[in-house]
């Protein structure tokens, strides 16, 4: 009877030393899970993050064109500015300036 307690505690000893056994193993699995699911965010992430540089230089080298394109509108509205001024006070200088004509009063 000695014999046949002894082996009930081992078993149960056994038994409960297994099921924690079970359970650090499907902790350790969900945490390698749990790994692998951070590993393939973080490859997405840098992947995002590679793609918006990119954009970002693109965005960049466009708005340089655009600010070299708008200095140079800049530029040549100034100098056809300057031309039409100058037409206009060659054209005022020729012409002499006419005095209004005084308005007749109606009786």
């Amino acid at each position: 009877m000695v014999a046949s307690l002894m082996l009930d505690n081992a078993l149960a000893r056994l038994d409960s030393a297994l099921g924690q056994l079970e359970a650090a193993a499907r902790r350790r699995v969900e945490a390698e899970r749990g790994r692998g699911n951070l590993e393939t965010e973080l490859a997405l992430m840098q992947d995002d993050r590679a793609r918006l540089a990119a954009d970002l230089d693109g965005a960049m080298a466009r708005l340089g064109h655009v600010e070299t394109a708008a200095a140079d509108v800049d530029q040549r509205l100034q100098r056809a500015m300057n031309v039409i001024g100058a037409v206009i006070e060659r054209v005022q200088a020729q012409q002499p300036v006419e005095e209004p004509e005084p308005e007749h009063e109606a009786s």
